[in-house]
């Protein structure tokens, strides 16, 4: 074993200058922006500004709460503010029970503004298949669940100005529904059609709807992969909202060393420049957020620099935000957990406390389970590129005997610091599992788990560390220990980490678990989760 460091910074140079008439909680700048803006997994985004502030969702899928709301003042720096819905009940999977919903569970979500209320929609990818609609006054406050109604896969709200409501959705052929004026559900003999048929070129992936109204015309954003071709963002448009529409390759650009951008929306700022948020597979990371500006040309809303490419680096206004990030530090000292922190599926929240141990988190065990992939209350943060490093600080004394706790850098492929009591004492073991999913239910059938190393552990508490380096062609992680929070000892072997497209569809998150394989648990206690980019 060998001492441990981080040994990598990361420096972005930004030229600044102070803006007058400034907002009373930060400071307006002109500041040179690195691509990617969000260099984390937020996939399927939906943008829409009100007013000065911009607000964004996107896809956590199995992950709960659900539906995370993110704000920005400068499409830059974002943070969140709530989500959508605390957990989701449509089958007993969301619970862990009768198999599983990872890479199901909430997709592609749209949002949308109108005369003071927000709307959201979005389709689970998994059984009974019926959309959501929530809404709210207050996009950091409770959602309220307007409607369950048909199925819209990858769907984009557009609210039109006549007061009409529209969906538009579909992969392959994209359709368009008419809804209710009250959002309750399709609207009897209203618009139902089929309004953008791929042509011929079209010969692989054709879906992700996104759709504005500008000047009149009609644009939806759909994402296109023709077969043996890079993926790349389209733009169809039209006069009226049946079509015709025509099209036109807006965005088909290399990025960072990675084949492909593409999927994502059209936002306008205050100052009328438009910007698409498009995001891009980067490997074990997930699905990171490019910003690009647009350049309307010939009526159509081109993104890139001014030859079409995803620009390294932008220049604009930006107006930093406070707590702006994916991933944030927490001590639990207030009596809550931050904003940011997931949990595996549904929680059991009788089984979770920071209140039986003030300043600590604790996680009881959560009935039986065989492995990490069916232990509740695991709960978990993104993930930043191009490194970070995240620890937990952990007190072990309520475990008992057929107890596993730790740590892990998590997804369907994961690595873990594994925290093992037999009976007979406990041992540290660092371990790589994969789990195989199948059906019924998307069930656990099998999972796959190897031993790299093991040490034998004598104190109560316990710092594990898990160092993520995602720079291209890494995506590496590396795991150590410490028995006092001082001296720190490798342990195991760095764990390749992948974008999993088959099971978790995310990328690699950090993660806290506690589970038993008896049935006869006991608890563990965090003292603090340290997060360093």
């Amino acid at each position: 074993m060998k001492k441990n460091s981080l040994g990598i910074a990361f420096v972005l140079s930004v030229s600044v200058l102070f803006m007058p008439g400034c907002s009373s909680h930060s400071e307006t700048l002109i500041s040179s922006v690195e691509n990617p803006v969000l260099w984390a997994d937020v996939p399927d985004p939906d943008v829409i500004r009100v007013g000065d502030d911009f607000y964004m969702v996107s896809t956590t899928m199995h992950l709960m709460p659900g539906c995370p709301v993110m704000h920005s003042k400068d499409l830059v720096n974002w943070r969140t503010i709530g989500y959508v819905f605390d957990r989701l009940e449509d089958t007993p999977r969301y619970d862990l029970e009768g198999g599983t919903v990872y890479g199901k569970g909430q997709w592609a979500t749209s949002i949308r503004y109108r005369d003071g209320r927000f709307y959201v929609l979005f389709s689970p990818n998994d059984q009974p298949y019926k959309s959501y609609i929530y809404t709210t006054t207050d996009p950091a406050g409770k959602w309220e669940l307007l409607a369950r109604t048909d199925h819209f896969h990858d769907a984009s709200l557009l609210l039109d100005d006549d007061g009409r409501n529209y969906v538009f959705y579909g992969g392959g052929d994209i359709r368009l529904r008419e809804l209710k004026s009250d959002f309750s559900g399709v609207e009897p003999g209203g618009i139902d059609t089929v309004v953008i048929h791929p042509d011929s070129s079209e010969t692989g992936l054709h879906e992700g709807s996104r759709v504005i109204k500008h000047d009149g015309k009609y644009y939806a954003f759909v994402i296109s992969w023709p077969s043996g071709e890079p993926r790349r963002q389209l733009c169809y448009r039209a006069d009226s909202i049946t079509g015709p529409y025509e099209k036109m390759v807006v965005l088909q650009s290399e990025f960072g060393g990675f084949p492909y951008v593409g999927q994502g929306c059209l936002v306008d700022d205050n100052d009328g420049n438009w910007w698409g948020i498009i995001f891009q597979d980067r490997g074990g990371v997930g699905r990171i957020l490019t910003l690009n500006p647009a350049t309307w040309t010939d009526g159509w809303p081109m993104l890139g620099d001014s030859i079409g490419h995803v620009p390294s680096v932008i220049t604009k206004k930006t107006e930093p935000l406070p707590h702006s990030g994916v991933a944030m530090s927490d001590d639990f000292a207030d009596g809550r957990k931050n904003i940011l922190w997931q949990w595996n599926h549904n929680p059991v929240d009788s089984l979770w406390s920071l209140s039986e141990r003030p300043g600590w988190l604790r996680l009881h065990t959560v009935g039986t389970a065989d492995n990490i992939f069916l232990a509740r209350n695991t709960i978990s943060q993104r993930m930043e590129g191009p490194a970070c490093e995240g620890t937990v600080k952990i007190d072990i004394s309520g475990m008992k005997a057929g107890d596993r706790a730790g740590f892990a850098a998590w997804n369907g492929d994961a690595g873990l610091l594994t925290i093992a009591d037999d009976g007979n004492g406990r041992r540290l073991v660092a371990q790589t599992a994969s789990v195989a999913l199948g059906e019924p239910g998307h069930a656990v059938t099998a999972v796959e788990t190897v031993d790299t190393e093991s040490v034998t552990l004598e104190h109560n508490e316990v710092w594990l560390r898990i160092n993520a380096d995602f720079r291209p062609g890494t995506d590496t992680a590396t795991f150590s220990y410490s028995t006092d929070g001082a001296e720190w000892y490798e342990i195991g072997k760095p764990f390749k980490m992948r974008f999993d497209y088959r099971r978790f569809f995310m990328g690699t998150r950090f993660a806290i678990f506690n589970y038993s394989t008896t049935g006869n648990g006991g608890y563990i206690d965090i003292d603090e989760f340290k997060y360093k980019k």
